[in-house]
């Protein structure tokens, strides 16, 4: 029946595999369940209620992408998205939390008309292979930057904005977290230069129980005003009654004072980064593991965008801000899925994860990090397919990589790509190779640093 339903064989994996793969992306997905909450809160949200929401819509949007299209590209409510939702939009604009809910649904209904009527497939194929590289290799050196912050390898700075850990100073919390993660690291790639199968998951899982072991030899310590908290999980249940708080809201949110100009820019907002999000991620993943066509097109594009879609209305009615496919899909390529298969076992983790959120909340991000540096690398090798020596192809590849990490978002580094590839080809006379559909991206881009 799986050979069936998933096609197993014609793409070269097995069952084995695809559940590995399906647990070592939720495993550094999971991290959403502690952070969505967190940052919802301060929208005034109930925490436990979002909890839920968060693991309901991942649950829906991941088995959506496994049943529609066969993909091992699993959803959960975006980062980003998330902070806009709570920091800006409740925030700074004061709005409801209700309201933005209601943005977020709405954006999503917008989202499935459009995949139904080919615009976002069309987006997706107007992007030139050179760029869909660049997109792939930045992808890589976002996660890997993000992973980098998670192991508190690299935090900020006063002087120099970032830098690295004192591990000396701190060597209780910071330090031994960023050593646990290189020893992680290094774990993680000599497993799979031996070819062990789940290298990644075990590389997730050696790096948690060395955390825990520390802690136990008070090597690590708990300071949860600064974040550390402890290794150790708790095995509490959830109350699931919590859920009626924000199941539904979104349809009773007040409209007193918001205006239908600021409601259609908070909307358009959600719809700008999460269309590009989303599409930045689909290349990046897809490209890795080899699902691209010679014409850089990703068979069965439209029920992929289709799900996603799906997810973003049916998490706002749970009551989650925007749900997005999770750049994080490539740790469970990077460990060999390729068939939704792996999908559904990371959407029944994160079911199952209701029921025992405090487990998976307590996986560290040191632990996850060495799967993100290490799949960072294996995306960033993309770069080599570009042609170095056609400068009006390789600039706007290298401009939308270096993007992706620097302005921490996945769809500013496609937007600089595409502007940067209009205008410089356009000014060296090759409009020839400019797409008209390329242009129009290009406009509204421009039109978003304005407006938006």
């Amino acid at each position: 029946m799986l050979e069936k339903m998933f096609k197993l064989k014609e793409n070269n994996t097995t069952v084995k595999t695809e559940v590995l793969a399906g647990i070592t992306t939720f495993m550094t997905m999971a991290y959403i369940l502690a952070v969505n909450p967190n940052l919802l809160s301060a929208a005034g949200m109930d925490s436990e209620a979002v909890l839920i929401a968060t693991c309901l819509a991942s649950f829906v949007g991941t088995l959506a992408m496994a049943l529609m299209a066969n993909y091992p590209f699993a959803l959960a409510p975006g980062m980003g998205l998330n902070a806009y939702f709570a920091y800006t939009v409740c925030g700074s604009m004061g709005y409801s939390w209700k309201v933005a809910l209601i943005a977020v649904f709405v954006e999503g209904l917008i989202f499935i008309v459009l995949s139904l009527t080919n615009v976002r497939e069309a987006i997706f194929n107007a992007i030139p292979a050179t760029l869909k590289k660049g997109v792939s290799a930045g992808i890589g050196l976002f996660i890997a930057f993000i992973g980098l912050q998670g192991a508190h390898i690299v935090v900020n700075s006063d002087s120099t904005l970032l830098t690295y850990v004192d591990f000396a100073g701190n060597w209780h919390t910071e330090g031994i977290c960023a050593v646990l993660a290189l020893i992680g690291l290094i774990i993680t790639v000599v497993l799979y230069v031996k070819g062990i199968k789940g290298s990644i998951l075990i590389g997730i899982i050696a790096t948690w129980v060395l955390g825990m072991i520390c802690q136990a030899a008070g090597i690590y310590t708990i300071d949860a005003e600064n974040g550390f908290y402890s290794l150790y999980p708790t095995f509490a249940l959830t109350d699931f009654t919590s859920i009626g708080k924000t199941f539904g809201q979104c349809f009773t949110a007040d409209f007193d004072g918001v205006g239908v100009f600021n409601f259609i820019v908070v909307l358009l907002s959600f719809l700008f980064v999460d269309m590009f999000d989303t599409i930045g991620t689909l290349i990046g993943v897809s490209d890795k593991a080899g699902m691209l066509d010679e014409e850089g097109k990703l068979p069965r594009i439209k029920p992929a965008l289709l799900a996603d879609a799906i997810a973003t209305s049916v998490g706002a009615v749970f009551g989650t801000s925007t749900t997005t496919t999770y750049v994080e899909s490539s740790a469970g390529v990077g460990a060999g899925a390729r068939t939704g298969l792996a999908s559904v076992v990371t959407g029944f983790l994160f079911l199952i994860a209701i029921l025992f959120a405090p487990i998976f909340t307590a996986i560290p991000g040191f632990a996850t990090a060495p799967a993100l540096i290490f799949v960072g690398f294996l995306m960033v090798s993309a770069i080599i397919k570009v042609d170095f020596e056609d400068i009006t192809e390789a600039v706007p590849a290298y401009l939308c990589l270096i993007a992706m990490p620097l302005m921490y978002s996945i769809a500013e580094g496609i937007a600089i790509g595409v502007i940067s590839y209009v205008v410089i080809n356009l000014i060296c006379g090759k409009a020839k190779k400019i797409t008209p559909l390329m242009y129009v991206l290009a406009v509204l881009f421009v039109l978003k640093y304005i407006f938006l």
